[in-house]
């Protein structure tokens, strides 16, 4: 099945689009899972959603009730206890043709203002869509979310 996003963040931060998308991927009955390349991302990562407008429900990958959470953060080598129906990913983390093809979305979140997240991004795009995975790409240059052809 799976489709990849891909948000070109050149305005604002991962942080300022999350609480966005995760809102969209819960109001369309999808658990998610929020891979993070580190323990540090993911306890900010976990800041900012419990401070934010909105209550998003979520948790830490390794606790007892993982296969309850609606939004799990999770490591690149933690299994995703949730059944998750949406992978986000940010600052590069992997993501397999395999594991995106297993879901029905996968976004990927990088940085423009960072070469190597560029590059990143772009072999990601590459390995996605070589293995027949349908990719979009976003960019908010204009000021606005836009998706681009």
């Amino acid at each position: 099945m799976g489709k990849a996003l891909f948000y070109h963040l050149t305005r604002s931060p991962a942080e300022a689009l999350l609480p966005v998308l995760l809102t969209k991927a819960l109001s369309a009955g999808w658990r998610v899972e929020l891979r993070a390349p580190d323990a540090a991302r993911l306890d900010m990562l976990d800041q900012q959603l419990w401070q934010g407008d909105g209550f998003l429900p979520h948790g830490l990958a390794g606790g007892p009730h993982d296969a309850r959470q609606p939004v799990l953060l999770t490591l690149p080598d933690q299994p995703a206890a949730n059944a998750p129906a949406c992978l986000m990913a940010v600052d590069g983390v992997p993501v397999t043709a395999d594991q995106a093809q297993a879901l029905d979305r996968t976004c990927i979140l990088f940085d423009g203002g960072d070469p190597e997240a560029v590059s990143r991004a772009r072999d990601q795009w590459r390995q996605l869509t070589a293995a027949a995975i349908e990719a979009e790409y976003w960019s908010e240059e204009s000021g606005r979310w836009e998706r681009k052809r």
